[in-house]
């Protein structure tokens, strides 16, 4: 099954109509993994091995906006620059886009607005790609509902099934060929206490591409085959330390898992480090602070940032530690 077998079964004969507004745009929060996505079953369709659990970072994403244009070509604008068409993030997006058009027709200038750096490990396609489905739902009139859009939006990108919504998501890896049982589901529990904190050591591109990194992962790591075990161990902690609202265990838990993740890409061939001096140097002061009796944990995604896992009465101390963003 090909990706536009999934539009067409979730558009049916909405599928190639006229947009019915020659604008649209919406916005989409990047979202932090704590129970990480981390190989594929199905290249194509980004079908996950996995399920995986993240938090969407409200003020934190991406805005699309979709503008036909009578250019005969799409111009895509990234936080103000345009983009060189032959790059492969231009590829990828009119490849993309090309699944909800006949013939690459209308045009568009697309814009997009990120206030998160892109390609360094803080889910940028993850907001990037919700963001343009939501908006090309706006455009198009589709009205489809959520679970529908966080399909289509894992055809860009898998984890973008997690940003059509905010606070935490459960991303179902379904066990169906064909993934309509692939998508998110919000969980309604709120935890206003819970802070995440963004630690920057590069806005650079990350080198290696995350969907690069996992199949290298997954075909060259003996210690992969432990990876599903781990995440079927930690989902149920994390939904339960969500539920309770016992940061520790969650924590805990999500540290755990990141380190776990990265364990797999070290023991790859070529090995895959992501990592600069300072984050190494900053997982050692965490560990020395928390020792000391600051409640801070770290998360890792597929670059050199950090993201730190705080409730707000720890804030002022944590920020005499660390410049968060």
């Amino acid at each position: 099954m090909k990706k536009a077998d999934v539009a067409k079964a979730i558009l049916a004969d909405q599928l190639f109509s006229m947009p019915q507004h020659s604008c649209a745009e919406a916005f989409a929060p990047t979202n932090i993994a704590l129970g990480k996505y981390w190989g594929k079953r199905n290249q194509e369709l980004n079908l996950p091995v996995t399920s995986s659990l993240s938090i969407s970072l409200d003020n934190k994403g991406a805005t699309a906006q979709l503008k036909i244009n009578e250019k005969h070509r799409d111009d895509i604008i990234l936080n103000n620059r345009l983009i060189d068409p032959t790059s492969s993030f231009a590829k990828r997006l009119i490849e993309f886009l090309n699944l909800f058009r006949e013939n690459e027709k209308p045009n568009f200038d697309i814009t997009i607005q990120s206030n998160i750096p892109i390609a360094a490990g803080l889910a940028s396609s993850a907001c990037g790609f919700a963001s343009i489905i939501k908006a090309l739902n706006n455009l198009y009139g589709w009205n489809l509902d959520s679970q529908e859009l966080s399909i289509l939006a894992r055809l860009g990108s898998g984890s973008a099934s997690r940003s059509i919504w905010s606070g935490f998501v459960e991303w179902h890896a379904g066990t169906r060929d064909d993934g309509m049982d692939s998508y998110g589901e919000p969980i309604s529990t709120l935890w206003p206490d819970l802070i995440i904190g963004l630690l920057i050591f590069s806005e650079q591109d990350k080198g290696l591409s995350s969907r690069v990194a996992m199949q290298r992962t997954i075909e060259t790591s003996l210690l992969y085959n432990s990876w599903p075990s781990k995440v079927a161990h930690d989902l149920p902690l994390l939904k339960q330390a969500i539920a309770t609202q016992d940061f520790e265990l969650l924590g805990k838990t999500a540290e755990s898992n990141a380190l776990t993740m990265h364990a797999t890409m070290l023991s790859a061939w070529p090995p895959i480090n992501y990592c600069l001096p300072e984050t190494l140097l900053t997982m050692q002061k965490i560990w020395r602070l928390r020792e000391e009796g600051l409640p801070i944990y770290f998360t890792q995604d597929a670059g050199p940032n950090l993201k730190l896992l705080f409730l707000k009465n720890s804030l002022a101390d944590v920020r005499s530690h660390f410049s968060l963003i």
